[in-house]
């Protein structure tokens, strides 16, 4: 039935007969990012015609919701292979719009996994100005090739005509390509972010376990033994986690956390004294507001030694590896012990010089992943057209 419904898809033609801008961002913090440069861009340009697949938050800023990508987006190889009809249809149906509606320009947000095929096939197929056309293919946020899969940026120049990157370092990755690159600033410092978390030293502390299951599984209960290492020195310490969904909250709850950690749904404001965390994206927003901690990671032994073998970085921490320092110390596989987590904790919280550095370090980080002088996303993009 899956595969007979997935045949028949057909995305819904431009509402106003013509589009300029095609959006393609999965997952939902491409969501997000996208629809804060469409916002921007369409403040400018108000007639603009944008379509998107997306999500809800694209849809808000104006765009034409053609599919909700952060609804179907999957995580893992056996996902992906169960729903291998559904995507199929779906990238078969996207080339299809785009050939039958031409927009001027499809510009591509992170999602690399699907949207680096897209490119290809619009070269391939000859609708986008690498293969003749006149479609311009750019794209937002780069894969990150500097951590793995180096080479991609070969493909991408051969595919794309302009990239933009939220990170100040990005753009000497493809100094040996002939893409045009240029660095816009990261969202997480736009002036309109609202940042999910902020640093208040009589807060309580934050555990960040992350956003997959099988992460969140290995890495909660490290958490948990760092946060009951440092309770038997401050027993009335508690603790809050944000979890990202009811998926993960699943997951949370199956640790058996006691009742002094307490589970907050998405959207809760968080103010935390100190953070012990994964090191996702919500690292990021921690460094940016300038709360103390540290990193803890566990992942499958054989995944940790492939990864290792094939990640070339000092740090996992993007936070760390922008300044070139550790502003929040890592723990990995099995250095992340409760002993050491609680010393972090100790640290954080009883020393007035480690709040100190944190706060120094998060000016230096914002600075870093401001907007240049040369705009914008928004800008970039506007640009692009």
């Amino acid at each position: 039935m899956a595969e007979t419904a997935a045949a028949k898809l057909v995305l819904a033609p431009p509402a106003g007969g013509r589009v300029d801008v095609l959006v393609v961002a999965g997952e939902h913090s491409g969501d997000e990012h996208a629809a804060r440069l469409v916002r921007e861009l369409r403040a400018d340009q108000p007639g603009l015609a944008v379509a998107a697949l997306g999500g809800p938050q694209l849809a808000a800023a104006g765009a034409q919701l053609l599919h909700d990508l952060t609804a179907s987006s999957v995580v893992g190889l056996v996902e992906v292979l169960k729903n291998y009809p559904f995507f199929k249809a779906l990238f078969a149906a996207t080339l299809d719009w785009i050939a039958a509606h031409r927009p001027r320009t499809v510009c591509f947000v992170d999602y690399p996994g699907l949207n680096l095929r897209l490119a290809a096939a619009l070269r391939e197929r000859g609708l986008s100005v690498k293969g003749g056309g006149k479609i311009r293919a750019v794209y937002y946020i780069s894969p990150q090739i500097w951590a793995w899969k180096a080479k991609r940026r070969f493909t991408m120049a051969r595919d794309l005509d302009a990239m933009a990157t939220i990170f100040p370092f990005e753009p000497k990755c493809y100094a040996d390509t002939s893409l045009p690159v240029e660095f816009v600033g990261h969202p997480f410092v736009a002036a309109d972010y609202a940042a999910p978390v902020r640093y208040d030293p009589a807060g309580p502390i934050l555990l960040l376990p992350g956003s997959r299951r099988q992460a969140v599984g290995r890495i909660f209960p490290v958490l948990l033994g760092g946060l009951a290492a440092w309770r038997r020195e401050a027993p009335a310490a508690a603790a809050v986690v944000l979890y990202p969904s009811a998926d993960i909250l699943a997951v949370l709850r199956a640790a058996q956390p006691p009742e002094h950690v307490q589970l907050l749904p998405p959207g809760s404001p968080v103010a935390a004294s100190a953070v012990l965390t994964s090191s996702g994206t919500m690292s990021m927003h921690c460094a940016l507001a300038a709360i103390p901690g540290a990193i803890a990671y566990r992942a499958n032994p054989l995944t940790y030694l492939m990864g290792r073998m094939l990640v070339k970085i000092e740090y996992l921490g993007i936070a760390n590896l922008l300044l070139g320092e550790p502003m929040y110390p890592e723990f990995l596989q099995g250095a992340a012990t409760p002993a050491a987590l609680a010393g972090e904790l100790r640290a954080s919280l009883g020393e007035p010089a480690r709040a100190r550095r944190t706060a120094e370090q998060a000016e230096r980080l914002r600075a870093l992943l401001s907007v240049p002088a040369t705009g914008t996303a928004a800008q970039w993009l506007a640009r692009q057209l």
